[in-house]
């Protein structure tokens, strides 16, 4: 399966390396893994299972149903659906009839939803009431084709992008994501992720995001059995490991940080035994919480990647390497990583610039975009907007987004080393960081905190000594309650970080002006915030 990693503990591809030849379409892995084994299941969402069979048979009717309202090779098919075995037999069925799934969020509003399906020009939308969208066909969630369409399998086909989640990015505009791979696969190959035919993952991601659309079809090309939690919890995340043997689990840090509040009795109440590989990604993880995974789990089954859904180059680090390289999201398992200075200037170990990704060993792209355009410039380099530095050792350490940074006085604050330090508090359930215009300082650095419970507990003089141990006091903290604190809560999706949030999208945007200089580990300035709480509607 193409993508931007393969099997943990392999060579990156390097540029004269030749691309596997004996490969075969999507539709044909399915159909040879069902007549392999039938009755082995392939999918379980909550008290919903289906086994390969099944999952065949079901996809192959829907496909029927599609290639009958216009789905043909190369269209895209918009998929809304929430987590459930229906969301993997719609990416099935458009896989069958050489189509490219564009999965969506179940819960997208209106009128974004209207922006992306006029982007992708889709041919159909799953999970759409109908007439929702004038000339395209929309299927509403629950539906099932006609009992008279049969289930007889397709002429094979192959999809020209195998993929095409979207993102909002920093500009807060809809854009999707079109893979340069098709949808073909060597079925001798390893998994990329290290699954094996008889092994389970268990997803408490929602599959819309492209971390978990991409975990959890590898997991079932390759024949793993797939648990998808209808939606995260963290204790039903750790029962149904226990329950299903599960050897790989997919987390985000603030799945990871719920899960290891739980009370400890409840958290090392389940049997993790089974458990091979805790892959995280996503978002930065704080180091105190990694740090701690690492001591409940051990660091071999500790990994993380760094990488965009844009596939051009991947970083991964094992919990023993990061041991020996704090705070490093590791090095390139494919692809490669530069970073420069403004100009474009490679910079070298220890100094902080813009981080800039490669591909290599490709004819064609890994991506590309539809609404927008790509951050590029000379020798197939494009950045994700991502602040970083490498190490002499070559291992990348990222800082904050471009668009993020907050010049404060002179210098530049990074609000994910502020965010960090805020979840180290227990009583910190989620935060977001932000710069508001201040004539002093130019722009002052303030958090939105939403504690855990109702609130009435959260010591701020407590929690501001707090900061105080871990960051440079720049500004005097405030408290403001809010009006309604019963009601209010920030935006938060377990799998969906905050950088690039409408919060910080409404605040003023200040490029960085210098360049860190020193050891990699310190930030130029990490500043005390101010203090709010909960006060954002919840979305």
């Amino acid at each position: 399966m193409p993508g931007f990693l393969r099997e943990p503990g392999t060579t990156p591809m390097t540029d004269d390396e030749e691309p596997m030849a004996d490969r075969i379409s999507y539709p044909a892995q399915l159909a040879a893994l069902a007549a392999a084994s039938p009755d082995r299941v392939a999918v379980t969402c909550g008290d919903e299972q289906v086994s390969r069979r099944r999952l065949d048979a079901a996809s192959n009717r829907l496909a029927h149903d599609l290639r009958a309202r216009g789905v043909g090779p190369g269209d895209m098919v918009t998929i809304g659906l929430p987590n459930s075995v229906a969301w993997f037999v719609a990416v099935a069925a458009t896989w069958k009839l050489g189509a490219v799934p564009q999965p969506v969020s179940a819960q997208l509003p209106a009128r974004e939803l209207e922006a992306i399906v006029d982007l992708a020009d889709s041919r159909v939308v799953l999970g759409a009431e109908p007439g929702t969208f004038g000339g395209r066909a929309c299927l509403p969630v629950g539906y099932a084709p006609d009992p008279s369409v049969g289930d007889t399998a397709l002429p094979d086909a192959v999809s020209p992008a195998w993929k095409a989640p979207t993102s909002g990015g920093s500009t807060g505009r809809p854009k999707v994501i079109v893979s340069g791979d098709p949808a073909t696969l060597d079925p001798d190959a390893p998994s990329l992720v290290g699954f094996r035919p008889d092994g389970c993952l268990v997803m408490p991601g929602p599959l819309y995001h492209n971390g978990p659309l991409v975990w959890a079809c590898d997991a079932l090309l390759s024949g793993a059995h797939v648990v998808v939690l209808p939606r995260f919890d963290a204790e039903a995340t750790l029962a149904a490991i226990e329950e299903h043997r599960a050897d790989v689990v997919y987390l985000v840090p603030t799945m990871m940080k719920r899960i290891w509040r739980l009370p400890t009795d409840v958290r090392l109440g389940y049997d993790l035994s089974s458990l091979q590989v805790a892959w995280h990604l996503a978002e930065p993880c704080p180091p105190w919480l990694k740090e701690a995974w690492i001591d409940w789990l051990g660091p071999e089954r500790i990994w993380e990647l760094y990488a965009g859904a844009e596939g051009q180059a991947g970083t991964v680090i094992t919990g023993n390497e990061w041991l020996e390289h704090r705070g490093s999201v590791g090095r390139p398992a494919e692809g490669t990583v530069q970073v420069t200075d403004a100009d474009g200037h490679e910079l070298p170990a220890g100094e902080e610039g813009e981080v800039w990704l490669r591909s290599v060993g490709r004819a064609t792209p890994t991506y590309h975009y539809l609404g927008a355009e790509a951050r590029a410039r000379d020798g197939g380099w494009e950045s994700l907007g991502d602040v970083g530095w490498v190490d002499a050792d070559g291992y990348l350490y990222l800082g904050d987004r471009l668009t993020d940074m907050i010049l404060s006085g002179g210098v530049n604050v990074y609000p994910a080393e502020v965010e960090s330090a805020l979840q180290e508090h227990p009583g910190v359930r989620s935060c977001a960081v932000v710069g508001l215009p201040d004539d002093d300082f130019g722009n002052a650095v303030h958090a939105i905190v939403e504690p855990e419970g109702d609130g009435d507990d959260l010591d701020i003089p407590e929690l501001l000594a707090f900061l105080g141990e871990r960051l440079v006091r720049r500004a005097r903290g405030r408290w403001r309650r809010p009006r309604h604190p019963g009601a209010a809560r920030l935006p938060r999706r377990a799998t969906r970080p905050l950088q690039g949030s409408p919060f910080r999208g409404a605040r003023p945007r200040t490029p960085p002006q210098r360049r860190r200089q020193g050891p990699p580990h310190r930030p130029a300035c990490r500043a005390a915030p101010a203090l709010t709480s909960g006060s954002l509607a919840g979305g």
